[in-house]
């Protein structure tokens, strides 16, 4: 009895033994296919990520407004970094000419008749902003605009120069195009000044009638690298 019951003992412990290593071995076999299919979608999704990318904003485009005696003169240049897929920096740079309160909301008061400066503003503003994606293309981003001003009379003569902060915040959405290529970001925004200096004092009686903030949509494009 003793001996059968060894013997049985034997078997059964080779019987584990093989077991034990079909079972290791499909799990190897498991977890090779699995590292090769993650890392084919982690190369599909690497070879599509670009790090770099330069754009602008279609308010460019103001500046063919037939017949217009307020053509903003608008530049943009965008250059941006992907710090990961979901955090982007960028540095801008913008440059424009207005003639209107900058809080003047769109609709009939806009550029209306007796509602605008006794002259122009030319801005220059170099701007930093960070972005953050948080599912698929929907994202949140902030701006810190620094505005250089130069403010002209109405016979284009220089009457003073002025500084002005604005902080801007987007809610928005990315569209991508051509493998990554090219994207398009409509957004509506909020800009908000707390700072502002050297405002002439001709255009002060017209500006202080708004708010030091403005809702507008934003259009950013740009091409990815």
């Amino acid at each position: 009895m003793a001996s059968c019951q060894s013997t049985f003992a034997y078997h059964l412990t080779i019987t584990n033994i093989d077991m034990q290593k079909r079972i290791l071995f499909t799990c190897l076999v498991i977890m090779m296919t699995s590292t090769l299919q993650l890392k084919a979608q982690s190369d599909k999704q690497d070879s599509n990520f670009k790090r770099f990318y330069i754009g602008s904003s279609l308010y460019m485009l103001g500046n063919f407004i037939p017949n217009d005696k307020n053509r903003p003169e608008y530049v943009q240049l965008n250059v941006g970094y992907r710090l990961t897929p979901k955090d982007v920096v960028s540095i801008e740079f913008k440059r424009s000419v207005y003639a209107w309160p900058i809080g003047i909301p769109f609709g009939p008061s806009f550029d209306g008749p007796g509602l605008n400066y006794p002259g122009r503003a030319r801005i220059l503003a170099p701007t930093i902003g960070y972005q953050r994606f948080w599912w698929k293309g929907a994202y949140t981003s902030v701006y810190a605009l620094n505005a250089f001003e130069k403010y002209m009379d109405e016979n284009k003569k220089k009457i003073g120069n002025g500084y002005t902060l604005y902080l801007n915040a987007h809610v928005g959405y990315q569209f991508k195009f051509f493998k990554n290529r090219f994207f398009f970001e409509p957004a509506i925004g909020v800009s908000y000044w707390p700072v502002r200096t050297g405002v002439p004092e001709s255009f002060k009686p017209v500006e202080k009638k708004w708010p030091n903030y403005f809702i507008q949509p934003g259009l950013h494009f740009g091409f990815n690298f």
